[in-house]
């Protein structure tokens, strides 16, 4: 007769649990699910930011290679700012598609040109210290959202001219820099420096 009752209640208290268990195997399902989300707009933004300020701080990308990617990416930007403008500042679903088909090429560009022959070469010495130095600091800025794309194409235009100027100068004698080299080429670092810092510094962050 015991053994009866505890066979009864075995299953009762069976029957109460299972469907509990269910329940909460249905609603983990459900939480994974929905966290399960694509990207939106602005982090596919600040993604691909991450990306290029990565490849700048690695040496991956040249000066050159910057200035491409940050100028495109401020045409996509400047493109956003034009939809949102034309519809009370919300994207359309069209919108959308077109913007992350942008940042499709874009992104794969940013693979192409990481993953190329193509490195940042520096240098020793005080001048190779300082064009490594400044690639840090706008890569740190690009990283921070202090800079916005634009700025960064520029101020990576301004560094691809002095690194044109250091090889011609180089070439004229003989692979070496002269001490009037190094001077005319530090104060135009110095003009870059202070652009770095004004840009840095002007209110304006990746939005």
């Amino acid at each position: 007769m015991k053994t009866r009752e505890l066979i009864l209640s075995a299953a009762a208290l069976i029957v109460l649990c299972v469907p509990s268990a269910f329940a909460q195997q249905s609603s983990t399902g459900s939480t994974a699910t929905t966290t399960d989300k694509p990207e939106t707009i602005a982090q596919r933004k600040d993604n691909q930011q991450d990306r290029i300020a990565q490849g700048i701080d690695s040496g991956q990308l040249t000066a050159g290679e910057t200035k491409n990617l940050e100028t495109k990416e401020a045409g996509v930007n400047k493109e956003e700012h034009t939809m949102r403008s034309e519809d009370d500042g919300h994207l359309t679903a069209a919108d959308r598609a077109k913007l992350n088909n942008q940042q499709n090429h874009l992104s794969n560009q940013i693979y192409d040109d990481k993953h190329n022959d193509n490195t940042a070469h520096y240098g020793s010495g005080e001048i190779g210290q300082r064009r490594e130095d400044q690639q840090d600091r706008i890569a740190q800025g690009v990283k921070s959202g202090q800079l916005t794309a634009g700025e960064t194409a520029k101020l990576e235009n301004q560094q691809q001219g002095i690194n044109r100027e250091i090889s011609a100068d180089k070439q004229a004698n003989g692979g070496k820099l002269t001490g009037l080299d190094k001077k005319a080429i530090n104060q135009s670092q110095n003009r870059a420096s202070r652009n770095i810092y004004n840009k840095k510094h002007n209110g304006r962050t990746r939005g």
